[in-house]
């Protein structure tokens, strides 16, 4: 099993700490972001990890390194001459992705409670018959988890209904349709006529499942671009859904304030 860890980004939400570190090595309840997430993966099955870097990438190695890759199988995936951004950063991790299953791509500050064993297996082993099924064999889902229900969609990405000011806009299938940003009435979709008020509104949660078959659509793109833009791209013409497990609790640890409550959250979860 495959994944991505996004470990590339400046952090300045994040100074005075990332002034001297990567956002990626910002300790939280006496482990360091990047810690928690391989350690999440790995025991949830994911032993083939790729680590985009760029702000400090020799530290992040180095911390790796002294961590004996934590027993898997870790390389890196080097941004230091030019930050991609999210799709920009996958597209270059493609050829770690040489095969035809499903990987998962996690935001290194994102801290959850989320079964990534039971999401990422779902998304191997099940059809569209079984999204709508109440049960998956081992992997029961509840009344409330809100699943997606399209066959073959290229991309899953977990979401939840927490507040923000941009949003992702799903229809009743939970389909991408579009995206909004309620702060400056901004609106992007592939389709003419859209109004968002008809849609269900959804904040991306930082963590998302994608099939190799997604690529092909990258190839012509320049190296940096945003993978938000990219699905509000294709998803007129491929499936991009949306999962919000059930009982969801995730925080993003993207500011100095939030330390002190990831810690909190972390307790928690114990």
């Amino acid at each position: 099993m495959k994944a991505m860890i996004f470990a590339a980004g400046l952090g300045t939400r994040l100074k005075p700490f990332t002034d001297t570190m990567p956002k990626a090595l910002v300790p939280v309840g006496g482990k360091p972001l990047l810690q928690h997430t391989i350690e999440k993966l790995k025991a949830a099955g994911f032993d083939e990890i790729i680590i985009n870097v760029h702000h400090f990438a020799e530290q992040i190695i180095d911390f790796v390194e002294a961590n004996r890759r934590f027993d898997i199988h870790i390389e890196f995936s080097d941004e230091r001459k030019e930050l991609l951004d999210t799709g920009g950063g996958i597209k270059k991790a493609a050829p770690f992705f040489n095969d035809t299953q499903p990987f998962l791509v996690h935001n290194v500050d994102i801290l959850s409670n989320i079964d990534i064993r039971k999401l990422y297996k779902i998304s191997i082993q099940h059809t569209q018959s079984d999204w709508a099924s109440p049960q998956f064999g081992q992997h029961r889902l509840h009344r409330t988890e809100i699943l997606p229900i399209q066959s073959n969609p290229v991309a899953t990405l977990i979401c939840s209904e927490r507040k923000t000011s941009r949003y992702l806009l799903f229809d009743n299938d939970n389909c991408l349709k579009g995206w909004v940003n309620e702060k400056t009435g901004e609106v992007k979709s592939p389709f003419p006529d859209f109004d968002p008020q008809h849609y269900k509104k959804l904040a991306f949660a930082g963590i998302q499942i994608l099939q190799p078959s997604i690529f092909q659509y990258m190839t012509d793109l320049p190296d940096r671009f945003s993978i938000i833009d990219f699905y509000l791209s294709i998803c007129g013409k491929e499936n991009i859904d949306c999962y919000i497990p059930d009982n969801l609790k995730i925080i993003d640890v993207g500011k100095t304030d939030s330390l002190q409550e990831a810690i909190q959250f972390l307790d928690q979860l114990c």
